[in-house]
C-alpha cells in the first residue's frame, strides 16, 4: 500500500510520480514494480542491489530501473536519528511514452535508454542535475510536469557517462515486496560477511529448511548461495579497493577469502581484471578516496 503519509504521492493524479523518503523506510526491502523506477540518492552510502548486481552506492549515485526488475538499496551508516531525505525517485511507466512517439516523434530519442534500462543503467556525474529536475518535476502538475518529465529524461538519454548494471531482467516467480525474507538475509550476511558463513544459520533467518532455501534463494537472486556469498565479498573488496591503499592481501582477508589465490581467481573472474587493475581504473576515474573523507551528505 503505497499510503501518501510515507511520502508517497495520490495514485491517479499523475502517469509521473515522485516521491522522497529517508531511513529506515517500510519498503527498504528486495522488491520490483510495473513502474520504471528513477533513484537519486542524496545522502548515506551502503549496498546496491540490482537483478543480479551488488555494487556500492555513495552520496550522489543516480539509476534507472526497469519495471520488474528486483531491486533494493541498503545503506550502511545510518544514524541513531534515522535520515529524513536518503532518496528522490521518480515512478513511471514506459508504455505511454512508446504510444506517444506514434504522434510524437522525438520520444523515440528517449526508447533505446529505456530498453537499457530494463537491466538497469548507473549515471556518472550527473547527480546535481538530475536533483535540480527532480524538484521542478516534483513542483509541477498536470502538462507543466510531464514536460519538465520529458526535459529529465532527455537529459539521461544523452548523458554520455553510464553503465548497465544487471546481466539479467528476471525478476522471481512471487512477488516479494509483501515480505522482508530476504531483507533479513541480506543484513545477515551483511553482518557476518567476514566469517565462515553457515548454511544452516542463514536457513535459520530465513526460517526455511536448507533444501527449500537454496531453490528459494536461487529463484530470487539467480545465484546459489554460495556464488552470491562470493560475489557479495568482492563488491566489499571492490569498495575497499576504491577508498583505502591497504594491499590486496590484507583486503582478501578482511572480506572473508580463506586465500590469497581464491580471491585473485574470483575477482578475475567476475571483474575481468586483477584487483590491482580494478584499484588502478578506479584511481584513474574517481581520484583514491580514503574511508574517512567520504561524504556523508552532499549539498551540491
Amino acid at each position: 500500500m503505497r499510503d501518501p503519509r510515507l511520502g508517497f504521492e495520490p495514485a491517479g493524479g499523475s502517469s509521473v510520480r515522485c516521491l522522497q523518503h529517508g531511513v529506515p523506510w517500510p519498503f527498504d526491502c528486495w522488491h520490483y514494480h510495473d513502474e520504471y523506477e528513477l533513484q537519486c540518492i542524496n545522502r548515506s552510502s551502503g549496498d546496491a542491489f540490482v537483478g543480479d548486481h551488488i555494487g556500492r552506492f555513495e552520496p550522489g549515485y543516480v539509476a534507472l530501473v526497469g519495471a520488474r526488475l528486483p531491486h533494493t538499496w541498503i545503506s550502511h551508516d545510518v544514524p541513531p536519528e534515522g535520515i529524513a531525505e536518503r532518496s528522490m525517485v521518480i515512478h513511471f511507466r514506459d508504455e505511454p511514452l512508446r504510444k506517444g512517439t506514434d504522434l510524437f516523434p522525438e520520444l523515440n530519442a528517449v526508447l533505446p535508454m529505456l530498453d537499457r534500462a530494463k537491466l538497469g543503467i548507473e549515471f556518472f556525474g550527473i547527480h546535481s542535475l538530475v536533483r535540480e529536475r527532480f524538484l521542478r518535476v516534483q513542483a509541477q502538475e498536470g502538462m507543466a510536469r510531464l514536460a519538465e518529465f520529458i526535459g529529465l529524461l532527455h537529459e539521461l538519454a544523452r548523458w554520455p557517462d553510464w553503465r548497465q548494471i544487471s546481466s539479467t531482467a528476471d525478476p522471481a516467480g512471487e512477488d516479494p515486496s509483501a515480505n522482508t525474507r530476504m531483507r533479513r538475509v541480506l543484513d545477515y550476511l551483511d553482518r557476518h560477511l567476514t566469517e565462515e558463513l553457515s548454511l544452516p544459520a542463514v536457513c535459520a533467518v530465513a526460517n526455511m529448511a536448507e533444501s527449500s532455501f537454496s531453490r528459494w534463494f536461487h529463484r530470487h537472486m539467480g545465484a546459489t548461495f554460495t556464488d552470491f556469498v562470493t560475489r557479495l565479498r568482492v563488491a566489499k573488496a571492490c569498495e575497499m579497493l576504491q577508498v583505502s591503499d591497504r594491499l590486496v592481501s590484507d583486503i582478501c582477508y578482511e572480506v572473508g577469502f580463506a586465500n590469497l589465490a581464491n580471491f585473485n581467481r574470483r575477482f578475475l573472474q567476475l571483474k575481468g581484471m586483477t584487483p590491482s587493475a580494478y584499484r588502478q581504473q578506479a584511481q584513474d576515474r574517481f581520484g583514491l578516496r580514503t574511508a574517512q573523507n567520504t561524504p556523508l551528505a552532499t549539498t551540491d
